[in-house]
């Protein structure tokens, strides 16, 4: 009895085996990528387009500061010279004449001298730029009573400096500044400190004091004579 038991678990441990091997050669092994796997690759992929991305950008922008450097660096800091730096002799204050009791009889009284930058009246593009210089040009001819074909010729020019209007008195200079506000121009057009001569007692002794012409210098009598002496030193305005 005992020995047909023990053959009976070796044939059961037998077919145990064989049924397992079986298994094993009819079993297919499938590697399958993981999650984790697959979101890496997603993620190199995206790091690797942005770094080229960036390569291009800054290739792009090395170019473009090397051909404004060395192929139009010498014409744009003439561009910026023009724009940015323009001096205006500004006359000096013309000094007093007075008799022998201290009474003034020639003096020089503070007015302003009105002068554009007609390149700096400008806007984005060319139309709107032409109707800002006539905005401009019909503005300056109507505060100071002038032609306005001329002043618009002015306006438009290509020089860096025009002047409008000379020995301008403070009323007028006011009304300029109110136009400028209310129109919200703020650059292109300057006020520039001036002089102008006053005789307090009009033509008395005027064959003896003199006269001063529109450049602030002696003409006749004392004006002339003592011109060197009356005369300050300009200065330039930049």
């Amino acid at each position: 009895m005992n020995n047909q038991n023990s053959r009976n678990q070796r044939n059961n441990t037998n077919r145990r085996k064989s049924n397992y091997k079986k298994d094993n050669r009819n079993s297919k092994v499938v590697k399958i990528k993981s999650d984790f796997e697959s979101k890496n690759f997603i993620y190199t992929k995206k790091l690797k387009i942005f770094l080229v991305l960036i390569i291009f950008i800054f290739v792009a922008l090395v170019s473009r500061i090397g051909f404004l450097q060395f192929v139009q660096g010498n014409e744009l800091k003439e561009l910026a010279y023009n724009q940015q730096v323009i001096n205006q002799i500004i006359s000096p204050k013309r000094g007093n004449i007075y008799d022998s009791t201290g009474n003034p009889l020639a003096i020089s009284a503070q007015v302003d001298t009105i002068t554009i930058n007609p390149n700096k009246i400008s806007k984005d593009n060319d139309e709107d730029t032409i109707a800002l210089k006539e905005k401009v040009a019909k503005g300056l001819s109507e505060i100071f009573e002038l032609d306005y074909e001329e002043t618009l010729a002015k306006v438009s020019s290509k020089s860096q400096v025009e002047t409008i209007a000379k020995k301008v008195e403070q009323e007028k200079v006011d009304e300029l500044k109110k136009w400028m506000k209310d129109n919200e121009i703020s650059i292109g057009i300057n006020i520039d400190e001036d002089f102008k001569r006053y005789y307090p007692y009009g033509t008395v002794a005027s064959n003896v004091i003199g006269f001063c012409g529109n450049d602030n210098r002696g003409v006749e009598g004392l004006e002339y004579t003592w011109n060197s002496v009356l005369t300050g030193t300009p200065r330039k305005n930049s």
